[in-house]
């Protein structure tokens, strides 16, 4: 009888080649044989997964189904029991400088902006450049200048976190992981805090981060992102990748009944 493995291995290789992005003289994060157990849950079972140079992977699954895990292990903010997390050609080091000079490469976006609320938005966007890069402050603030701007937050530069909007807060937070020059971003969840009609503006500079190129890695609720800017889906069920394929055919003609039963509870209104 076939098992969850099957069918992932016929997801990603339904036309006989392998899913974009996993050619290995591209490979950026390559994920082998991933474990990981919370005492006796076992969230990541025996995870395969190779992300492209400027590839948008965006992971989607019902709650409890090892997404963030997944996305936290990745640099390292949760450990691994078993298997192997590579990042352009290095295995993630155990601890120390090496740990956060890796982390800079990595930049991450979590669910709660993660803002230092005692620092202003622009002390927020030049300290690991100044503190991790040694920029100079001149240097830094240039940078995080423009990359306010480029968040559509310029303006925003001399106040304080809690004196913004949770979806200006959020795209603070996108500037700050961006001035570290990371090589992947990765996204947990980065709207599921937000109220609605913050949502889009985020979303938005997300999908503008895609089209220049970057690597991303994105868990998300947000089909409409999943659609328009993943180069591929993964979709996760009990810690395991399910389905591995492009959007189109992830949301057209899913192949397993797990993500058919989680497409039609998310998408029938």
């Amino acid at each position: 009888m076939p098992g969850p493995d099957d069918a992932h291995d016929k997801a990603a290789h339904a036309d006989g080649a392998p899913p974009p992005g996993a050619r290995d003289s591209d490979a950026l994060v390559v994920l082998k044989n991933v474990d990981k157990h919370f005492g006796a849950l076992h969230v990541l079972q025996n995870i395969d997964l190779t992300i492209g140079r400027g590839e948008v992977v965006v992971v989607i699954g019902p709650s409890g189904s090892g997404k963030s895990t997944l996305c936290r292990a990745i640099n390292r903010l949760e450990t691994i029991d078993n298997g192997e997390i590579v990042i352009d050609g290095k295995p993630l080091p155990a601890e120390g400088r090496e740990l956060a000079t890796l982390r800079a490469d990595v930049g991450m976006v979590f669910q709660s902006f993660n803002l230092f609320a005692h620092k202003t938005v622009l002390e927020n966007v030049t300290l690991g450049q100044i503190r991790v890069r040694k920029k100079d402050k001149k240097t830094a603030e240039q940078r995080a200048r423009a990359l306010l701007d480029r968040v559509g937050v310029a303006s925003q530069a001399d106040k304080y976190p809690a004196q913004l909007s949770g979806g200006q807060q959020q795209r603070v937070a996108i500037a700050r992981a961006l001035a570290m020059d990371p090589k992947v971003m990765l996204f947990d969840e980065p709207t599921s805090a937000l109220d609605p009609e913050m949502i889009n503006e985020v979303l938005e500079v997300m999908q503008q981060l895609a089209r220049d190129g970057m690597t991303m890695v994105v868990v998300t609720h947000e089909m409409g992102f999943a659609r328009s800017a993943a180069n591929r889906v993964v979709f996760m069920s009990d810690g395991r990748i399910v389905e591995e394929t492009t959007p189109d055919q992830f949301f057209s003609n899913p192949r397993s009944d797990r993500a058919k039963d989680f497409l039609s509870k998310i998408l029938h209104h």
